[in-house]
């Protein structure tokens, strides 16, 4: 068997956190904005590669972009694109994560069109900048979104009983872009990116509830791939790689407190979920798109998740990598409250963040772990 040639350019990534949607007061966020990533983009990129990160979530702020309908004002990317390039980090762009232009309705066609056309032209911006298609995310975590801003009101579009609706108009999004920028840039790779979660019952009574909403995990990206819902425009070559979420509180008790990783009896193995989703989307390639903690365990967090990871891939899961996602410590959308969870802290001392030195000796650490085994999985496959 010959091995899938790797996505990225280096297994450990890291993401800017790259959220602009409206809080739950309805306040504008523009997280580049409130960590300087906008103004520091060739420090960061630059301090990431002396970590051996050489692949980067990032992200494009629409409604900056896009104050006039049809007209796109790029100066808010450019600087951000340009030093990428200049450092030679690769990066997936997301194009929509959790906000839009505020002229624009959520559940209506012509967020959709409007969507496509944004996701086209930068598509062609990207190709006259770079010479190359570009990598993008077009919607960040639609199931997400569709609980917390649909179903919650926690976030845009403020709303409660209309999470499906929402996720539908947002697969429908996904997937008219995903059409637009192929069109424009032959060539392009897509992230279609969603929470990997596990819901356990307190008793038998739950049972039911806790299957299903276990299973609509799978939906969204169901849904793009035309497994369901078809009439939202899907196919199987819609769906290219799959990013996968995961986070110390992914796993929980149903309505209840998140589980522990020490919980044998209920805890799953995160090698068991990646592959049960590199399962149910063979052949395609998967990441890890965000992982991280708070605080000191910042580095036993990652060391589970690496090693999971590389469990899984020793098994045969075709993943390429896990993104450190955020990187930069920030304050939190609501509260304002730090929130360290980076391998970065958020002040810059002299042009320069500053280390969390526990997590990057791990990162080292585990840089040479995945290494090791990765060659050792190739040289098998080669056999």
């Amino acid at each position: 068997m010959t091995p899938q040639p790797p996505l990225f350019q280096s297994f450990f990534l890291a993401g800017f956190e790259c959220s602009s949607h409206r809080n739950m007061s309805r306040r504008r966020l523009d997280m580049i904005a409130a960590t300087r990533h906008d103004l520091l983009a060739l420090e960061d990129y630059s301090q990431l590669s002396e970590h051996g990160i050489r692949t980067a979530r990032d992200g494009l702020r629409w409604h900056l972009i896009e104050t006039t309908p049809g007209q796109y004002d790029w100066s808010s990317l450019l600087p951000m694109l340009r030093a990428a390039e200049a450092v030679r980090t690769q990066v997936i762009w997301d194009l929509c994560h959790y906000g839009w232009p505020d002229d624009l309705d959520v559940f209506s066609p012509a967020f959709v069109d409007r969507f496509a056309a944004f996701a086209a032209a930068f598509a062609r911006l990207h190709v006259e900048e770079t010479g190359r298609p570009p990598f993008v995310c077009p919607v960040n975590e639609m199931s997400f979104v569709a609980f917390a801003g649909g179903d919650m009101a926690r976030s845009s579009p403020h709303t409660r009983g209309r999470g499906m609706e929402l996720k539908r108009n947002l697969v429908r999004a996904a997937i008219a872009a995903t059409r637009a920028v192929r069109a424009a840039a032959p060539g392009a790779r897509f992230a279609c990116i969603d929470p990997l979660i596990n819901i356990v019952p307190r008793h038998a009574g739950e049972e039911a509830a806790v299957r299903a909403h276990n299973a609509s995990q799978w939906q969204a990206w169901d849904m793009v791939a035309g497994r369901e819902a078809p009439e939202l425009g899907g196919s199987e070559d819609m769906l290219d790689v799959i990013g996968v979420n995961y986070y110390w509180n992914n796993q929980w008790l149903h309505d209840s407190q998140p589980l522990s990783v020490f919980d044998s009896g209920r805890y799953r193995p995160f090698r068991d979920l990646l592959a049960e989703a590199a399962a149910r989307y063979a052949p395609r390639p998967l990441f890890i798109a965000e992982t991280s903690i708070e605080g000191s365990p910042r580095p036993t967090w990652l060391r589970y998740v690496t090693e999971e990871t590389l469990a899984a891939a020793a098994s045969g899961v075709p993943v390429h990598g896990v993104c450190l996602y955020p990187v930069i410590s920030h304050h939190g959308w609501d509260d304002d409250r730090y929130c360290p969870n980076g391998l970065l802290e958020l002040t810059p001392l002299h042009g320069r963040r500053q280390v969390h030195r526990p997590l990057a000796e791990e990162l080292a650490r585990l840089q040479g772990q995945a290494a090791k085994a990765l060659m050792g999985e190739r040289r098998a496959a080669m056999r």
